[in-house]
């Protein structure tokens, strides 16, 4: 009950501000567009829309690190987290309440996405849901990534870090270029982290092809865990030193 009175109070936050959340859809679909307007003048593989619709989802979720990351630091940074300190929830309980209001969000993000790619030839089938399922790990993880950025930092450094981070998600990931092209170093490094993971789950769940897509997921599934039980200590320092 804590949990969901806090979730919801997370959730009139998020719907008092909603320009980033905005941002983070409107951004990625201009590319899908764009991309798909080079494909029809210069068919280029890579730019098939079956390839590059999963890609651009995991682009536009990427977005939602700065979204959580802003929304744990402002409270951070008012008196209001001070107060409900007082309160006995545990940090866990924290983390949860701004992760669960954000997940609904993120799920709309991939169906607008796969809406606006069935307008530029994709065809809908249900292996579309299959593909928007298999996002929901990532949607974890640049969760996660935000309420850690949040909690280690002030609001004004939340964006640059974030920024970063959607950058070394969109060139680690393959979603401009096919990795394989790189090779060496670049590509052992690029599978090392989740972002790659999370773009070839999708792309195996919209062809389909689910036969090793629970590699993928576990790495995926691994570093956000990781990276939440990170968040939730830094959080339970920070009620600890107020």
């Amino acid at each position: 009950m804590r949990i969901k009175a806090f979730s919801v109070r997370c959730l009139k936050e998020i719907l008092r501000d909603p320009l980033s959340l905005v941002f983070g859809i409107a951004f990625p679909l201009v590319l899908l567009f764009l991309m798909s307007a080079i494909q029809a003048n210069i068919p280029v593989a890579m730019f098939q829309i079956e390839r590059l619709a999963p890609g651009i989802a995991v682009f536009g979720l990427s977005f939602i690190t700065l979204f959580s990351g802003s929304l744990i630091a402002k409270d951070r940074t008012s008196s209001f987290l001070t107060r409900l300190f007082a309160s006995p929830m545990k940090s866990g309980e924290y983390i949860a309440g701004y992760t669960l209001p954000l997940l609904p969000a993120a799920l709309m993000q991939s169906v607008i996405c796969f809406a606006a790619a069935m307008l530029v030839g994709l065809k809908f089938s249900a292996r579309i849901l299959l593909c928007i399922a298999a996002l929901i790990p990532s949607a974890l993880l640049f969760i996660a990534f935000g309420l850690l950025f949040g909690c280690i930092m002030s609001d004004k450094a939340v964006g640059g870090i974030s920024s970063i981070l959607v950058n070394a998600a969109a060139w680690l990931s393959g979603i401009w270029f096919d990795l394989e092209l790189v090779g060496g170093v670049f590509k052992k490094i690029a599978y090392c982290l989740p972002f790659v993971h999370c773009v070839d789950a999708a792309k195996l769940a919209l062809s389909g092809s689910c036969a090793g897509i629970g590699v993928h997921l576990a790495w995926i599934l691994g570093y956000a865990a990781v990276i939440f039980a990170a968040a939730v200590l830094c959080f339970s320092r920070k009620m600890k030193s107020l």
